[in-house]
């Protein structure tokens, strides 16, 4: 996972001086010179280890050019606010530092946030670790999104996060435009589900009481771990956070149990998870419940496979997206033409659960 780890030259000009007179006007304690590199891992916006000889921090900001950006996409503020809310909370965010919404200052939005140091997991099968860590780090993992499905959000302030009700009927509509503002080639099982997802929509996923903060896009290489221990010190990347539906968000997270570790793809599938210690995805899903307080944990999985395609379908737009700012040029990693490749097997494998649905 070398590809992934690390820093390298930003792939667009940053205006390093303009950057760093910002900072000295508005992070308490910034002060110069000032190095800047991106960091490798990451598809949508671009992120950036900020350095000077007293401090480190994170720079999180809209892809370049903006002009070129979809619209809705990319919104850095709206992580920043969600983050800065979580922060009293049992959910572990970094410090937010400062908030950039004036493009002129370095020619686009950016935020500051402090860095913290511990490892991004990438590889999910954990090599170098033993069956009791594996399964120490699986179950982290599990009472953070747990307790993240748990927070009061209207208590810190974010009862307008989201809009109220229809969670999957929005979010299909979404991702069905977003995805079609960015076809490059034809995908006909991404044609098939545009129509499907909205006519199969289970009751369990129509309950309007059940709203949470969902994270969007939580998976192992968006949680920065403790250097020593299993223990979550971080939840990164809220760029797709919103109110809605906390099934939706754990059986994303859960897609882990059914793609394979490939290219841009890393999951579970094919592995010996009881060898490894990790949990099969039925134990999991049964502790999430536990800790969640969902006494029945089939009414859970009888609709699981409308949201494992629809999440597959979520994230095969996304990908997408991406593949349309390979062919304009934005793209903000060197991994994003892997990404991009890997739209029509996600939307392959979605199809697949729609069918067993």
């Amino acid at each position: 996972m070398d590809a992934y780890t690390g820093t390298r030259a930003p792939s667009h000009p940053l205006d390093t001086a303009a950057l760093s007179a910002w900072l000295g006007a508005h992070v308490a304690g910034f002060q110069g010179p000032l190095s800047v590199a991106q960091f490798k891992g990451g598809q949508s916006n671009p992120t950036y280890q900020l350095d000077t000889p007293g401090a480190s921090y994170v720079m999180r900001s809209k892809p370049a050019p903006v002009a070129q950006l979809l619209p809705s996409a990319h919104a850095i503020e709206r992580e920043f606010r969600v983050m800065q809310a979580l922060a009293s909370s049992a959910v572990p965010v970094p410090r937010m530092l400062a908030l950039c919404e004036d493009e002129s200052v370095i020619g686009r939005a950016f935020y500051v946030m402090e860095f913290k140091a511990g490892r991004i997991l990438w590889d999910q099968s954990l090599p170098g670790l033993t069956p009791p860590e594996r399964a120490a780090h699986y179950d982290e993992m599990n009472r953070v999104i747990a307790a993240l499905h748990q927070v009061d959000f209207q208590a810190l302030g974010l009862a307008d996060y989201g809009k109220p009700g229809n969670y999957f009927e929005r979010q299909i509509g979404r991702w069905s435009k977003q995805y079609l503002a960015s076809v490059t080639q034809p995908n006909p099982a991404m044609d098939a589900l545009i129509e499907w997802l909205p006519a199969h929509i289970p009751a369990s996923a129509r309950d309007s009481a059940e709203v949470s903060i969902v994270h969007g896009d939580y998976r192992m290489d968006n949680l920065v771990f403790h250097a020593t221990e299993p223990r979550v010190i971080a939840v990164l990347d809220w760029e797709l956070s919103t109110l809605g539906h906390p099934l939706a968000d754990f059986s994303y997270h859960c897609m882990s149990w059914h793609v394979k570790a490939s290219g841009i793809a890393r999951g579970l599938a094919g592995q010996d998870l009881a060898a490894l210690g990790i949990p099969d995805e039925r134990a999991y899903v049964e502790r999430y419940c536990e800790r969640t307080g969902r006494a029945n944990v089939s009414a859970v999985l009888q609709d699981w496979n409308f949201y494992l395609a629809y999440n597959l379908f979520r994230i095969a737009a996304i990908v997408q997206g991406i593949a349309k700012r390979v062919e304009a040029g934005t793209a903000s990693s060197s991994q994003a033409r892997e990404a991009a490749a890997s739209a029509r097997p996600l939307a392959d494998l979605a199809w697949q659960f729609a069918q067993q649905a």
